[in-house]
This record gives structure tokens, C-alpha cells and sequence, in this order.
């Protein structure tokens, strides 16, 4: 059989539109291919052939009939275990929710559906989406095909492992301190973690999420080039009422200044020589794409880590933290206490300031990125982690989580930024990060593509 896997999700959604190739083609290759490396890494851990094939024969009928196909027709892709697919049991990696079962697709499914993509499977997330790591009592462990030694990311690790071995050209992944951005770094990719309100999502199998979640969670896509990347997000952002917080703001705006921020241990964050290398070689790749590039300090970020920990932590100790206790999964047991050890317990009183400083915060960067309308900072301090360091020790879930300082602090403003990959340094993937101003993605992806454009191409990796 052809490896169809290997296409581009830009390539495959053109020759399918043009009936130079048909969807059932595509996917029947991409099933091939999980089917053939899946069992490696365990990335996708619930497969649906023939309700993919189905919607690829379904797909291929209306382009046969002259009918219009959305801007992913025929591309595989998979969606996290955490967000509601109609008839799918939304597992968010714990065994107490294993049969909780939509009943009907949230809206970022509802808009890849609609855009023509082919969901060829429900990846893999630790349990409660609450690590850098994926491993759960529920769905086991998901191993990184570029590199079996190292994490391949979390939460959205299966998405990431999905994608990286060319199971799927785009994977779904949820951001709330890093689940996408960090994924994608440590498996080689390109993910974007949106603007709050550019893509709708809810899941209305579950209570809403508390304020906290609310203002800091948000869905989007991870990609092996910037240009499927760019694609998967303007799927993902069609509108949809269920969303209140979705915002009607078109993905491309008025050009602004080449201007970039270089920041390489932002608030004191100690960055390792790996880190601050792959940093300096993208600004250097910036100023020859015409960028000005200056380096500089950036408003607080760490402060903003904290406050997101507690916003993030007040979801769980609002229930004093029964469903960590009544899941009793390992891994959670742990990452749980040692986040309750390093964040104090919410109040009313610091919630409140904590929602109030937030606002300050925002200003402080709102106006850093009028004056720099990108920033260029890392993904983490340090190289991808080695799996599971975090529940080694106290001490080693110390150092993690104090790494991985900019995925924290990050999304309590509410900005987008991206991961993008930059090669590999001693087998271990490598990247950096870029920031914009609220819906200001255009400006991410311009960036990035100039960065992309002066690397390598990202290319599949075989777990063996």
C-alpha cells in the first residue's frame, strides 16, 4: 500500500479535492500505519476503523457529486481523550470516567468534522490531563517515538506521539499550562496553544469548569509543518454558540512592525546551554527573515506561575480533592500533593486578589507586546525531561516544575504562542517558543514559518 501517511495534511486535502486521491486511500494508509507502530508507543488508545472509513467513503461520495469539502477534506487527525466525540466515553485518563459516554461532539470536533477531517482515533492524556508526562491507571503509558527515553509530553502526549509517528497529520490538543506547546516540544513538533476565545470548546458531558479553567484553557492543533499547523487552528476556530467565550476576531489583522523580543532566562529562569542555543540561532534566523531583534527582560512571569497555579489548583481543592482521592491513581496521588505543597490552598479571599492581579499582569504584557509584537523565549529550561523524572522525588517534580515556568505563567493573560521545532541536539528534540499580543496567532505563524523555513523539515519518526 502507498504510504499516504507521509503526506502533509495540505497535500492530502488538495489531491483529495481535486480527486487525484481518494480519502478511503488516505485513511486506509494511515490505519495501516497505527496498526503498525501504535502498539510501540500506545499514542491512540481508542481506534476507530471503521467509522473512519465510513466518513472517508462518505467524503469521497460528495466530492464525487460535485459538492464543496471543507480545507481538511480526507486528513486524518485524532482528538484527546479529555473532549467530548458523540458516542465516545470522554476518560480525561481516569477509570471514574470511563463510562462517561457523549452525547454529542463538542465544537472544536463539530468544526474538524466540518472542515472534512477523518478522525482516525482518541489519544492518550495522564490522568486528570495533569502532568508534562502520559502515563494513567486507566490507558497505561505513552512512550515518545522519536526517543523512548524521554517524556513525549503531557497532557497531550498521545496527540503529540500520534502525530510525530505519522498515525495522524494533525492532532487535537488542550493547553492549560502547556499541554500543547510542551507535547509538541518534546516530540519534535510545531503546536500552538490559541488566544482564550479563538476556539470553541465544551464539554457537555461534565459540569462547566470553574472560573480558572474557564480563563486559561483552551483547544488547538499540533502539526509537522507550520502550514498544516495554520490550517488545523482555522478548522478549529469556525464559531459555535455553545462556546460564550469564543470571540468573533478574524485570524489574519493589519500587518505590524517586524519587531521581536529576545528573552532567554525570562524572570530569572534558569535556562540550560541546549536551551539558550537553540534560542539564539532562532533570533539569529529571525534578523536574516528581516526581523529587529532585541534582547530584553519581560514583564513577570513568574508571579503570573503562581497565580495560574492557584487558578488551576482552585478547580480541584474546591472539592477538597475527592476525585484525586477516589480515582487513586499513582501517578496523580503524587503530582497532586506535590502541586498542593508548592501552591498554597485556594481561598476566597486569594482567589479574588489572584483574579484582580491577573488584570494587572495582562496590561503589563499587553503593552510589552505593542512595543514587541513578538517575543522569542524558551519552551521549558531545559531539554525534554527524562520520562516519568517528576514522580522520581520530590526534589526531581521541584525541578520540573520550576522549568517549565513560561508553559505555567503563559495562559493566565490569555495569549497565544506556538513551540516551534528546531532540530535536535543529541538525539533529543529541540525548539522554542513564540508570543503575540491576544489574537494576534497571524503574527505567530508568520514567525514561525521564517524560523521553519532556515531548518530542516520535520520528518516521521519510527519508534524502533
Amino acid at each position: 500500500m502507498t504510504e499516504y501517511w507521509r503526506l502533509s495534511a495540505a497535500e492530502i486535502a488538495t489531491r483529495v479535492k481535486n480527486r487525484d486521491l481518494s480519502a478511503g486511500e488516505v485513511i486506509a494508509s494511515s490505519l495501516q500505519r497505527l496498526q503498525q507502530v501504535n502498539p510501540k508507543i500506545n499514542a491512540v488508545v481508542q481506534e476507530m476503523p471503521e467509522q473512519a472509513l465510513a466518513a472517508a467513503r462518505a467524503l469521497d461520495d460528495r466530492i464525487a457529486a460535485g459538492e464543496a469539502v471543507g480545507a481538511l477534506a480526507g486528513v486524518p487527525v485524532t482528538i484527546k481523550v479529555n473532549i467530548d466525540q458523540q458516542g465516545c466515553a470522554n476518560t480525561n485518563g481516569i477509570r471514574i470516567q470511563q463510562d462517561l459516554v457523549a452525547q454529542q461532539d463538542s465544537p472544536v470536533v463539530t468544526n474538524l468534522l466540518n472542515a472534512g477531517a477523518i478522525i482516525v482515533g482518541r489519544t492518550n492524556t495522564p490522568a486528570f490531563s495533569m502532568r508534562w508526562f502520559t502515563r494513567n491507571s486507566l490507558h497505561g503509558h505513552t512512550l515518545n517515538p522519536r526517543n523512548a527515553l524521554i517524556t513525549p509530553g503531557g497532557s497531550s502526549g498521545g496527540g503529540a506521539a500520534s502525530v510525530a509517528a505519522g498515525i495522524c497529520a494533525i492532532g487535537h490538543g488542550t493547553d492549560i499550562a502547556g499541554s500543547i506547546r510542551y507535547p509538541a516540544y518534546a516530540c519534535g513538533l510545531h503546536g500552538i496553544r490559541p488566544s482564550l476565545g479563538r476556539v470553541p470548546a465544551v464539554n457537555l458531558s461534565l459540569p462547566d469548569r470553574h472560573i480558572g479553567a474557564q480563563l486559561t484553557a483552551v483547544s488547538g492543533p499540533m502539526a509537522r509543518s507550520i502550514e498544516d499547523l495554520r490550517l488545523g487552528l482555522e478548522a478549529m476556530s469556525a464559531a459555535s454558540p455553545l462556546d460564550p467565550w469564543w470571540a468573533p476576531v478574524p485570524l489574519e489583522q493589519s500587518p505590524l512592525p517586524k519587531r521581536a523580543a529576545l528573552c532567554i532566562a525570562p524572570d530569572g529562569l534558569q535556562v540550560s546551554w541546549e536551551v539558550e542555543a537553540a534560542l539564539r540561532e532562532a533570533s539569529r534566523q529571525l534578523g536574516e527573515a528581516g526581523w529587529e531583534v532585541t534582547e530584553v527582560e519581560t514583564p513577570p512571569m513568574r508571579e503570573a506561575m503562581q497565580l495560574q497555579l492557584l487558578l488551576w489548583m482552585s478547580e480541584y481543592a474546591y472539592n477538597g480533592g475527592e476525585a484525586v482521592r477516589r480515582e487513586d491513581d499513582p501517578d496523580a496521588n503524587f503530582v497532586y500533593a506535590q502541586l498542593c505543597e508548592n501552591c498554597p490552598t485556594p481561598t476566597m479571599e486569594s482567589l479574588m486578589e489572584a483574579l484582580q492581579q491577573r488584570v494587572g499582569l495582562a496590561r503589563a504584557w499587553q503593552l510589552f507586546l505593542t512595543e514587541y509584537p513578538l517575543l522569542l523565549c524558551p519552551v521549558s529550561g531545559e531539554p525534554p525531561f527524562p520520562d516519568q523524572l517528576d514522580v522520581e522525588s520530590a526534589q526531581s517534580f521541584h525541578r520540573v516544575l520550576q522549568a517549565q515556568m513560561t508553559q505555567i505563567a503563559l495562559p493566565l493573560m490569555g495569549m497565544p504562542a506556538i513551540s516551534v521545532a528546531t532540530g535536535d541536539s543529541m538525539k533529543v528534540p529541540m525548539g522554542v517558543q513564540l508570543v503575540a499580543a491576544r489574537f494576534r496567532e497571524d503574527i505567530l505563524f508568520a514567525a514561525a514559518a521564517d524560523i521553519e523555513a532556515r531548518n530542516p523539515p520535520l520528518e516521521i519518526s519510527d519508534p524502533d
